[in-house]
């Protein structure tokens, strides 16, 4: 008696999962089954339609095969190179030039030196022969003559240029003559910079020790401040 009535005193503290865990075989299989039962109900009642035909009908084509191209013959070996002969020829070892000497050769019979030849230079320019270059000296006389024959209009407007001018100088390195070698795209710049050429003083130029008269091409630029 005092058993069934601790039992059933048990069995009311139980808790909600406790009762849960006693019920899950039965929900568990239950639910499987009714679910079993509704899929073979579905498909029993599913009407399937035929599948179309997707098939693809391929008409055999016959395929000609290439010309069989003719392997060349592979090319003749190269020769190996002769085997050298040593010659039996005896050859004196000393082998020497005949000496320069003065007893050879005596001052009497030498060719005279060649005439020097004068090159006119003063037609146009050309070639100079020299070996120390002109340098000009003046360069604060330069700098005010660019600035005097700059024209107002191309310097006010900001337009400047550069004009490759040819100088004649002569042995005391004074410029002779003054032309343009390449222009600066502007008319009044290129005359500008043939009054400015005047200006300039060379140190003379020198063909060993000896001054001697050069044509020499120097640019003169005009830049506006």
């Amino acid at each position: 008696m005092h058993e069934q009535a601790t039992m059933q005193r048990s069995m009311l503290n139980e808790s909600a999962n406790g009762r849960f865990k006693r019920s899950f075989s039965s929900w568990f299989w239950g639910s499987m089954i009714t679910a079993t039962v509704a899929h073979f109900g579905f498909f029993a009642f599913l009407e399937f339609g035929e599948v179309p035909d997707v098939s693809v009908h391929v008409t055999p084509v016959a395929l000609t095969p290439p010309p069989e191209v003719p392997i060349p013959p592979p090319p003749d070996a190269i020769s190996r190179p002769a085997t050298p002969v040593v010659a039996t020829v005896a050859i004196d070892d000393d082998v020497t030039i005949d000496p320069v000497t003065f007893d050879r050769n005596p001052p009497d019979r030498l060719p005279p030196p060649p005439d020097e030849v004068e090159t006119n230079i003063t037609d146009a320019p050309g070639f100079s022969v020299y070996t120390v270059a002109p340098r000009y000296t003046n360069v604060d006389e330069v700098r005010r003559a660019l600035e005097r024959e700059y024209p107002p209009l191309l310097r006010d407007a900001g337009i400047g240029g550069t004009v490759l001018v040819w100088f004649r100088i002569d042995e005391s390195g004074v410029v002779r003559d003054q032309m343009v070698h390449a222009g600066s795209g502007h008319p009044a710049l290129d005359e500008a910079a043939l009054r400015v050429a005047p200006v300039f003083r060379f140190t003379p130029a020198l063909n060993r020790d000896r001054a001697v008269p050069v044509w020499v091409s120097l640019p003169i630029t005009f830049r506006a401040n």
